[in-house]
């Protein structure tokens, strides 16, 4: 009688094993090859935007000596600019600034202080986006695609700072300033559109006059307590690299070598 040992059960299931581990074997090679080329490509990249060069750099400084414990002014501030509304859940709520409370525990000194995307220079949320959704222009501001962006969130878990949002819920009533998506992930964008819109003023005068402040620097001046300075990193008589220098600000978490275009003083 002709052996029928191939059409075994036994058989049948060990060659279904065999195909299933080989294809869990390119399907790992195809992921340690993304991993590896992904962070390269995203990393060397910088989104070319008409008019915008490298010449400057937007960043912020928050003077904690400055920011009061309680007041929310930045963050009320930026929601109004970018119509960001509470959804009645304060768990899937967009935060694009959040107040944090900080204790040095040897000194017992308190800080308040807003957090917001740092706009990193080696930005981890560009490097692991693998739609390019997430990127950097030339003038150091780190910004999300929504037409590109797919929500998988892989930006969410690499970014230190806890600093963006997914949008579970519709959005109604949109700014044209600031095009927001159900199923996205967004975060401070250092009001870029009043940064890009001060782009045709005088080229002579100095940066600082010419582009216009972020929502949350207006709304902590109007305030009165002053606490931010928004301004051109790559400018040394700028008044933030004064300020820098002079208070010896700090970067959060400086031991990840990110650079971040935000700084603190006194933390």
């Amino acid at each position: 009688m002709k052996s029928t040992a191939s059409n075994s059960p036994s058989n049948a299931s060990a060659a279904a094993r065999r195909r299933f581990l080989q294809g869990l074997g390119t399907i790992g090679a195809a992921l340690v090859a993304g991993s590896a080329v992904l962070p390269a490509n995203a990393q060397a990249t910088v989104k070319e935007i008409k008019g915008v060069t490298g010449k400057h750099r937007w960043g912020l400084l928050i003077d904690t000596t400055k920011c009061a414990t309680g007041c929310d002014a930045c963050v009320r501030g930026c929601n109004a600019e970018h119509g960001i509304n509470s959804t009645g859940n304060p768990d899937t709520d967009a935060q694009w600034i959040r107040k944090i409370e900080l204790k040095d525990n040897l000194t017992g000194q308190l800080s308040s202080l807003p957090m917001m995307c740092q706009h990193c220079e080696s930005a981890p949320c560009v490097d692991v986006c693998p739609t390019g959704a997430s990127f950097k222009r030339a003038d150091g501001v780190v910004l999300v695609n929504k037409h590109t962006c797919i929500g998988c969130r892989y930006c969410m878990m690499a970014c230190p700072y806890k600093a963006r949002s997914f949008i579970h819920e519709p959005i109604t009533d949109q700014l044209t300033r600031a095009p927001r998506g159900k199923g996205t992930v967004e975060s401070c964008t250092l009001c870029v559109h009043r940064i890009d819109a001060s782009g045709s003023q005088p080229a002579e005068k100095s940066a600082e006059k010419t582009v216009q402040q972020p929502a949350c620097a207006v709304s902590c001046k109007e305030d009165a307590h002053n606490a931010i300075t928004f301004g051109d990193l790559n400018d040394p008589d700028s008044e933030i690299v004064q300020a820098i220098e002079r208070s010896q600000a700090q970067q959060v978490r400086a031991d990840l070598n990110l650079n971040t275009g935000v700084r603190y003083t006194r933390l």
